[in-house]
C-alpha cells in the first residue's frame, strides 16, 4: 500500500523547517543574551576577579560594585580606620575591607533621574506631535506631501556630530546648554521625524469609512479622532514610543557634549566612574545593569502592544 503524499497549503512550513527555524530564533536568542548576562554577572564580582585572565565563571559574589556606585569612598590610613568603631552599615564594613572609608553618595541616582526625565519626556513629546502630524498627512490633502515627508525623514539620516557644533552654539547663546528642557527638546526633533513615518503607517490602514460613518452620528473630526482612530492606534503608538525611547535612552553624543553637570544623563556618567587604577568595572557593570531596567520594564510592559504594531498591516485581504 503507496502511502498518499502530504499535501501542503501555500506558505506553509513542514515540521522539520518549523522546527529548524525556532532552533535558530533560539540560538540567536542565547548568544544575544551572552554579553547582557556577562554584564550582571560582572556586576557582583570583585574589582579583581572583574579583570582576571583567563575570565572567571565561578566566582565568590558581592555588592562592593553596587556600593562603589551608589558612594564615594576616599582611602584611609588603618588607625584612622580603627579609630572609627564599628562599621554602621554593611555598605560601611565592606569598604573597610579595602582601608577605605564611605564619604557620601555618589552622583549617580541624580544622573539616573535625568535620564529618566529627559527620556520619557522627550518620548512623550514625539509621539504626541508625530500622531498629529501622521494623522494630518494621512487624512489631508498636504501641498508637496511626498516632498514633506522625505524632508522628515532626512533630518534622521544626518550623523549627530554634523550638526554637533551648530546645536552646542545656538544652545549656548539660548541658555539651553546643561539643562533638562534643552535636551528634552533637542531629542524630540531628533525623534518626531521616525514618529510621523511610523505612525502615518498606522493612520493609512485604519479605513476612511470608520470616521465617515461617526461623522455622520454628529461626532466632530476630533472627536472621532479621539474615539475612533486613536484606540486603533494603540498598538503603533505603543511600537513608536519603544523605538524613540530607546534612542533617547542611550544616546551619548549630545549628552556628552551638552551636558556636563546639572543635566548631564546616565550614559555619559557611567564610564566616567574610577577605581584604583583606573576604571571600576564593577562599579560600571552595576550601573550598566540598573540602566537597562527601565527599557526592559517598558517593553515588556508594552510587549503584547509592540507584536501587534510592528505586524500590523503585513497581512492584508
Amino acid at each position: 500500500m503507496v502511502d498518499k503524499p502530504v499535501m501542503l497549503k501555500v506558505g506553509e512550513a513542514t515540521p522539520r523547517a518549523r522546527t529548524m527555524a525556532a532552533a535558530l530564533v533560539i540560538l540567536y536568542a542565547l548568544i544575544t543574551m551572552v554579553p547582557l548576562v556577562w554584564i550582571v554577572a560582572t556586576s557582583f564580582k570583585s574589582p579583581g576577579d572583574s579583570i582576571s585572565y583567563p575570565p572567571k565563571v565561578i566566582y565568590d559574589p558581592t555588592l562592593e560594585g553596587y556600593v562603589n556606585l551608589f558612594t564615594t569612598r576616599s582611602r584611609q590610613t588603618a588607625e584612622y580606620i580603627d579609630g572609627l568603631g564599628e562599621p554602621t552599615s554593611w555598605a560601611d564594613e565592606l569598604v573597610r575591607k579595602r582601608n577605605m572609608v564611605i564619604t557620601g553618595p555618589s552622583r549617580f541616582i541624580g544622573r539616573f533621574t535625568n535620564s529618566l526625565i529627559i527620556g520619557f519626556g522627550s518620548t512623550f513629546l514625539a509621539v504626541f506631535l508625530g500622531t498629529l502630524a501622521a494623522y494630518g498627512f494621512s487624512r489631508f490633502k498636504v501641498p508637496f506631501k511626498d516632498d514633506l515627508l522625505f524632508f522628515i525623514l532626512s533630518t534622521r539620516m544626518m550623523p549627530p556630530i554634523a550638526v554637533a557644533i551648530p546645536i552646542f552654539l545656538m544652545y549656548r547663546k539660548l541658555g539651553l546648554s546643561d539643562t533638562a528642557l534643552g535636551m528634552i527638546l533637542l531629542y524630540t526633533a531628533v525623534n518626531v521625524s521616525l514618529a510621523v513615518w511610523l505612525l502615518k503607517g498606522f493612520v493609512d490602514e485604519i479605513p476612511l469609512e470608520y470616521e465617515e460613518s461617526a461623522r455622520v452620528d454628529g461626532y466632530s473630526r476630533l472627536q472621532s479622532f479621539w474615539k475612533i482612530v486613536l484606540p486603533q492606534m494603540r498598538s503603533g503608538i505603543a511600537a513608536t514610543s519603544i523605538f524613540c525611547l530607546i534612542f533617547a535612552w542611550n544616546e551619548y553624543a549630545f549628552a556628552l557634549l551638552l551636558t556636563s553637570g546639572e543635566a548631564q544623563t546616565a550614559p555619559p556618567f557611567i564610564p566616567s566612574i574610577i577605581g584604583e587604577g583606573g576604571l571600576d568595572w564593577p562599579a560600571v557593570a552595576a550601573g550598566t545593569t540598573i540602566f537597562m531596567l527601565p527599557i526592559v520594564f517598558f517593553t515588556v510592559l508594552l510587549r503584547n502592544q509592540l507584536l501587534r504594531g510592528i505586524t500590523f498591516g503585513a497581512v492584508r485581504k
